[in-house]
């Protein structure tokens, strides 16, 4: 097997390696656990595709003029205690040189920093200054005194090694593009505000939607995250279900309403059934269909609920099951949803829909375009930064009834954000996700798709050679699940996490403690795969 060209990424053929030998990072002399020997840095290989688009450290020149810091400086004054004040003076613009440097210094951190959640949030908050004082301070000051408080309570989510939650790391070009978000400082609720960020919202859902095969015409909203995907999606459906049955809920709410049922997976994400109880629709009305051994609905299950149901149904089906990765199947799903009148179908595909960007793995959601909304995650493996979810709805018209405010002050255009989304004022979300796609295009996210899933095959027969480790899961994608015989899960877990080598985190899996291994990040390589099933290993036999 091959993995497509990355730079600061391994980029041959996998072939067996010997553990890379250990050194005392210096990171590691302030770590409150125990002297831990970490990886040495990897050596990165540039690569020609896409160029520049897997490397933080592309040379640059710097356009903007220096700042006249002399000038700047003489409108400030110090305090008795030589602190300096801006009581007076206009924001200074070399606080942003600062920002850079701090946020330099981070990057190159990452992959040898310890891995991992160092102190507690309590003696987090004995770090910070919790007084709110009555004279202000230089901003340069006030930053550089914050990065240094913060700095034991960060953890190296954008790291390698980091394999807990389906985090997604930042790509370069994605962290450039929010710095942009933030300078240029846009509304994007509206076009009158900024017909540029509604623009590129535009095109950038028009991407999302070309590169996962779903229908062109479907509306595509930029959100906060996977929660407020679902939410959006599914009050999409709840207008479409209550408006079949000749009831406006927008105008006249839930008393009194025709009930949808709705049909969810045994195993369904935690941010649909939260939309759900916030939708009015209730978590514990919600019947729930049962699973397989790898968290997929049973679609005979699903065949035998629906044969009991007379009315509107909502069905809630799943792409990428949190621990297994396992997907829905989705052809039978869709083929019985379809066959009903008065049905809405709905996706929960936060990481899971990726897996259209990819020829190699694209069976794997066969069938999803015939549903009628979809919730996706672009903070996981699209890996832009926190935050941005994507919801989509096959029909614009259901989810601009749901979320479409007016006022004497505001007009919105059928392709404005606001009008598919629960937010008035918001970020511009779409410029990182436009910026990425344009950067690696349908191959390059194809390659970041396949080379996470052919990591985490790495990862679960390097851990299944273990006699005390029993993969739970079929890796199907990015997901590792496993559980350790002869040991304590939880308590192998813990050493695991202290080491700082590596952060896998814990779930339960047939009532029993399990673990997760979720490899989203751009950057991760064979060599971090290795190295933290050794830190694993390591941790069970307690050499």
């Amino acid at each position: 097997m091959s993995y497509a060209p990355y730079g600061m990424a391994y980029a041959g053929p996998m072939t067996p390696m010997t553990t890379p030998p250990m050194q005392y990072p210096p990171t590691m002399q302030n770590y409150p656990y125990p002297y831990v020997p970490q990886p040495m840095p990897m050596q990165m290989m540039p690569m020609a595709y896409p160029p520049n688009a897997w490397s933080y450290n592309t040379p640059r020149k710097r356009s903007t003029p220096d700042f006249n810091m002399s000038q700047a400086s003489s409108h400030a004054r110090t305090d008795a205690d030589g602190a300096e004040s801006a009581q007076s003076s206009p924001p200074r613009p070399h606080v942003l040189h600062e920002a850079v440097e701090l946020a330099e210094a981070w990057l190159r951190s990452l992959p040898e920093r310890p891995v991992g959640v160092p102190i507690a949030r309590d003696e987090m908050r004995g770090r910070l200054d919790t007084t709110l004082p009555d004279q202000g301070a230089d901003p340069a000051t006030v930053l550089r005194r914050l990065a240094a408080e913060m700095e034991p309570g960060l953890v190296a989510m954008g790291g390698p090694r980091y394999f807990g939650f389906v985090t997604g790391g930042t790509l370069p070009v994605a962290l450039a593009a929010d710095w942009l978000t933030s300078t240029y400082d846009q509304n994007a609720a509206v076009s009158v505000m900024s017909p540029a960020s509604a623009a590129v919202d535009n095109i950038a859902g028009e991407w999302v939607l070309q590169l996962l095969g779903l229908p062109s015409g479907a509306s595509v909203a930029f959100v906060t995250g996977g929660q407020m995907a679902n939410f959006s999606c599914l009050a999409a459906a709840r207008h479409a279900l209550l408006a079949g049955e000749g009831w406006d809920v927008e105008a006249d709410g839930l008393a009194g309403a025709p009930v949808p049922t709705v049909l969810i997976g045994e195993r369904a994400h935690a941010t649909v059934v939260q939309a759900l109880r916030l939708l009015g629709f209730g978590s514990q009305r919600a019947r729930r269909i049962t699973s397989d051994d790898q968290g997929r609905m049973r679609p005979e299950a699903l065949e035998a609920a629906l044969a009991e149901i007379q009315g509107p149904v909502l069905v809630c089906a799943q792409a990428g099951e949190v621990n297994t990765g396992s997907i829905d199947p989705l052809p039978a799903i869709t083929d019985l949803v379809r066959a009903r009148d008065r049905a809405w179908l709905h996706v929960d595909g936060a990481f899971g829909l990726w897996a259209a960007a990819s020829p190699a793995h694209r069976n794997l959601v066969a069938g999803i375009e015939r549903a009628d909304s979809w919730a996706i995650d672009g903070h996981k493996w699209l890996n832009v930064p926190y935050d941005c979810g994507i919801a989509v709805v096959r029909n614009p018209a259901d989810t601009m009834a749901a979320m479409t405010a007016s006022a004497s002050y505001l007009s919105v255009d059928a392709r404005d954000p606001s009008a598919v989304t629960p937010e008035a004022s918001r970020r511009a979300r779409a410029l990182p996700v436009y910026a990425v796609l344009r950067t690696l295009g349908r191959r390059g996210m194809a390659d970041l798709v396949d080379r996470c899933c052919a990591l985490a095959r790495m990862a679960a027969n390097e851990l299944a050679e273990c006699p005390q480790v029993q993969v739970l899961n079929e890796v199907v994608l990015n997901q590792v699940l496993f559980r350790v015989h002869g040991a304590e899960t939880t308590a192998v877990l813990e050493r695991v996490q202290r080491s700082g080598i590596c952060w896998v985190g814990s779930t339960l899996w047939s009532d029993q403690p399990a673990v997760r291994f979720s490899v989203s990040n751009w950057s991760t390589t064979p060599e971090d795969i290795r190295c933290s099933v050794a830190a694993i290993i390591a941790a069970i036999t307690g050499q």
